[in-house]
């Protein structure tokens, strides 16, 4: 009974929702096809240190989390359609200039710029989902599906790159901007065959929502204690898994460990299979259990993850598969829990912001490279991941504080008639 209704809910997904979720493959898997080696790339052709690759990173990351809050808000306003069409855009353009650029502040320049498209496209997604399905239940699985989509593309996407042998190689990025230019062809079909341009897109006559002003979302946000700390603990955790994507792999560059480039395939790899083959089966497992209770569980697994991490011997390959599956069984659980608790919590009116808001907590992982990079220059990466279990109990102290916080009287927000 229980698949039945879960078939029919996957069959009021609209034309549209079925494009982002064939999207969302797509694009990661040819993202995580050569995203994981840039670090790599800057090592082998200017000889970086940990810090200064950490740095490039935590810069271009800090910049696109301000453009993603601006662009998330401003998307209540002109409307989800036209903010992702101009971010598929320029996800095409600066993975096309990644792809020549030869010097390191055309690097930076660049990487600013892909960090930007990457950080606007998430919250938008997951608004256009909210938009595009009203009924709790159904926008609840089609989040997870659009989480597990992703990392279906991230499982493929590595390992195809290894297969193909474009790993390492600058070239590879025109993949992932080809990826987008159809992904953008296929959005213009959806959205011309969808009503949600009269829910999202507020010059249409039909619009039913008025928008809100910038400055009545900035009173709401400044006024939702329970946000608020909600974005400082996910800003925490995102900061450990940060330390997965370039902290470890620069840990591993430098220990000379043995088959880098098959460790950090398989390492990504592994992650995503994970989540595909186990998601929804946690999804069913875990359906009693209130949301904070299921991030307390995701977050004694990272914890037990990084403490793996900073015993593993670095020639003990297996080792870091085990810990990766550990960590990823935790993210499994932890990252669309994160997503569907920013959904309870948003007004109608203002989810393109409140979602914008969330992207805050990227901040975390905007710093993880630097942080990451300073730690194993100066400590070592046994350091690195000790202090990353030690800030896991951190995040369940704060969890624990969030069902005590106010939150502010919307109907004092109203718009402007």
């Amino acid at each position: 009974m229980q698949s039945d209704v879960s078939l029919k809910r996957f069959q009021q997904f609209p034309p549209l929702m079925w494009i982002l979720l064939f999207g969302g493959f797509i694009t990661r898997g040819s993202y995580y096809m050569v995203w994981p080696f840039l670090a790599v790339i800057l090592y082998d052709k200017f000889a970086m240190s940990a810090t200064q690759v950490g740095l490039i990173l935590s810069n271009a990351a800090i910049v696109a989390v301000f453009t993603s809050f601006i662009g998330s808000s401003l998307s209540d306003k002109i409307g989800r359609r036209t903010l992702m069409y101009l971010t598929g855009g320029l996800y095409i353009v600066s993975f096309s200039l990644l792809a020549n650029v030869d010097s390191v502040n055309g690097y930076i320049a660049v990487i600013t710029m892909c960090s930007i498209a990457t950080s606007l496209w998430r919250p938008l997604s997951s608004a256009t989902i909210g938009d595009l399905i009203r009924e709790p239940q159904t926008r609840e699985l089609a989040m997870q599906s659009l989480y597990f989509t992703v990392n279906a593309g991230c499982a493929v996407g590595p390992m195809a790159g290894v297969w193909f042998g474009l790993t390492g190689q600058q070239s590879s990025f025109y993949i992932t901007a080809g990826a987008f230019a159809l992904l953008l062809a296929l959005l213009y079909w959806g959205f011309s065959h969808s009503d949600i341009k009269q829910r999202a897109t507020p010059d249409t006559a039909t619009v039913k929502l008025n928008p809100v002003g910038f400055g009545v979302t900035l009173r709401v946000l400044l006024a939702d204690r329970m946000l608020q700390c909600l974005i400082i603990a996910n800003m925490l955790c995102m900061f450990i898994y940060g330390q997965i994507d370039s902290s470890l792999i620069q840990y591993l560059t430098r220990a000379n460990a043995p088959q880098l480039v098959t460790l950090i395939s398989s390492m990504i790899f592994t992650n995503a299979l994970v989540i595909i083959s186990s998601q929804f089966l946690l999804l069913k497992i875990l359906a009693k259990l209130t949301l904070v209770h299921r991030i307390q569980l995701g977050l004694m697994l990272l914890c037990l993850s990084q403490i793996w991490l900073s015993q593993n011997p670095i020639d003990l390959f297996w080792g870091w598969i085990g810990a990766v599956v550990v960590m990823s069984l935790a993210e499994t659980i932890l990252f669309p829990t994160m997503n569907v608790q920013i959904d309870r919590l948003a007004p109608e009116r203002l989810r393109g912001a409140y979602f914008g808001a969330a992207s805050f907590y990227e901040f975390g992982f905007a710093i993880a490279p630097l942080g990451g990079g300073v730690v194993l220059d100066h400590f070592g990466g046994s350091t690195l991941f000790i202090i990353a279990a030690l800030l896991t109990i951190v995040v369940a102290a704060i969890y624990q504080l969030l069902d005590k916080l106010p939150r502010p009287d919307f109907s004092q927000f109203q718009p402007r008639q």
